[in-house]
């Protein structure tokens, strides 16, 4: 699902003029989307990553690795505040603060890159609202759908319009 979500992501922010860099591979680490558009004498730069689960069974984010040297499974359900606290601060390090992704985000553009997350089903509201406290805007996979079906854009198709319009035909 995440690959598709990806897609449709991509064909969203294409739609809208972004030019997009989608699985940004940095060793083993990787970034989903990366985007830039030119407004007007400004540069609007993207940082985004997508979780698009349909039936979630655990967290986005993993056990602190603290608890997994102890035993705790990476996904495990249970967790106290602590724990989720410090599984989202390693998930959004790992995410968005890596200093080998900036640094390649730095040469790509110099300036302020949004962080944004595109969720679908999630299992812990609590745990969306700590991703916002850490300054990620969260976006709805659903809501992205409509706007594509709503909205006429700068461009009205790219690579994801095939894939869109067989959703569409599911309608």
């Amino acid at each position: 699902m995440s690959i598709l979500a990806e897609e449709i992501v991509e064909e969203w922010l294409n739609r809208q003029g972004y030019f997009t860099i989608r699985g940004v591979k940095l060793g083993v680490d990787e970034i989903d989307i990366l985007a830039i558009k030119l407004v007007g004498k400004d540069v609007e730069c993207r940082h985004i990553e997508i979780t698009a689960s349909m039936r979630p069974v655990s967290y986005i984010s993993k056990v602190p690795k603290e608890s997994q040297k102890k035993g705790r499974a990476a996904n495990s359900i249970k967790r106290s505040p602590v724990e989720l606290h410090q599984g989202v601060n390693e998930w959004v390090e790992k995410k968005f603060g890596k200093k080998k992704k900036l640094e390649l985000m730095n040469k790509l553009w110099p300036g302020k890159w949004s962080k944004e997350l595109v969720i679908n089903v999630v299992k812990s509201q609590e745990e969306i609202e700590l991703f916002r406290s850490h300054g990620i805007d969260i976006i709805h996979l659903k809501d992205i759908v409509k706007s594509i079906a709503n909205d006429k854009g700068v461009i009205e198709s790219a690579c994801g319009a095939d894939f869109l319009d067989l959703i569409q035909m599911a309608k």
